[in-house]
């Protein structure tokens, strides 16, 4: 049966559990991936999710930042995780969806303001973070079958990625040797951007607009962070794929929108 996987950035499951329950009823996604959960896992609102019909659910969490959570209309299969860098801080899980697909749950590092590894330990492990998933995947194993990656990437690597490609050089999420290590990563795993399969790379396209906007619609100073890919196999079930810009207008909603990916059967 065709399948539909939402990954979100919701900024705190708890305060926005209202939203997603919205986003369940209008957009009625299948799997939802969600980043920045900021919640422990004994406190998670595993009940009130399964009420809005993601009974199956796989979860990393923590305290007041990070924490991933893989929420599925679907029984899952085989569940697992990773520790990048050996901070044992939630940026991943995976799961088994019942067509065989692998999908990965990703909230990448931010890194801070500094694009200094030297000046700043947190771009630093952003980098260290990228360089782990690429080596991770280089290997023929790893890339075997039908897999996804979705998340918060914190990277925009395009120039139709950024509202202003030549001012956000400079600023993290945008910088070269960002865009690099993504890039060795998504070779790494011979992934596919889905989503720009469906919307020109030379179009604009963002899924995340500052809080510090007036009018973040007017000003539409956005990035494109948050991603979906898939490996070649999958790549020829993918029937569809959107940005649910919509979502950022809610109130009080996140400042990231959700990015849908529809596949056949």
């Amino acid at each position: 049966m065709p399948v539909r996987i939402a990954t979100w950035n919701i900024n705190s499951v708890r305060i926005r559990l209202g939203l997603l329950a919205r986003l369940a009823d209008e957009a009625s996604p299948d799997v939802v991936c969600l980043q920045e959960t900021k919640v422990t896992d004994d406190l998670f609102p595993a009940e009130e999710i399964a009420a809005l019909g993601y009974t199956h659910q796989h979860i990393a969490g923590q305290k007041g930042y990070n924490g991933v959570a893989i929420l599925s209309r679907l029984p899952l299969g085989e569940t697992g995780r990773e520790d990048w860098c050996a901070k044992g801080d939630c940026r991943h899980i995976q799961a088994t969806l019942p067509n065989g697909v692998v999908l990965h749950n990703f909230y990448v590092p931010a890194g801070g303001d500094i694009p200094d590894p030297a000046e700043n330990d947190k771009f630093a492990h952003k980098l260290q973070f990228l360089r782990e998933m690429a080596d991770w995947w280089d290997k023929p194993a790893r890339r075997r079958g039908a897999q996804m990656l979705v998340g918060d990437l914190n990277i925009a690597p395009l120039e139709t990625d950024v509202w202003s490609h030549k001012q956000l050089l400079k600023v993290v999420s945008h910088t070269p040797v960002e865009v690099e290590h993504l890039d060795r990563v998504m070779a790494s795993g011979r992934w596919v951007d889905a989503v720009r399969r469906f919307i020109p790379p030379e179009e604009n396209l963002y899924t995340w607009w500052s809080y510090r906007a007036r009018d973040w619609d007017a000003a539409d100073k956005g990035r494109r962070l948050d991603h979906i890919w898939v490996t070649p196999p999958l790549a020829e079930s993918l029937r569809g794929a959107s940005v649910l810009r919509a979502v950022r207008g809610w109130e009080k909603s996140s400042d990231h929108a959700p990015v849908i990916v529809d596949l056949a059967d």
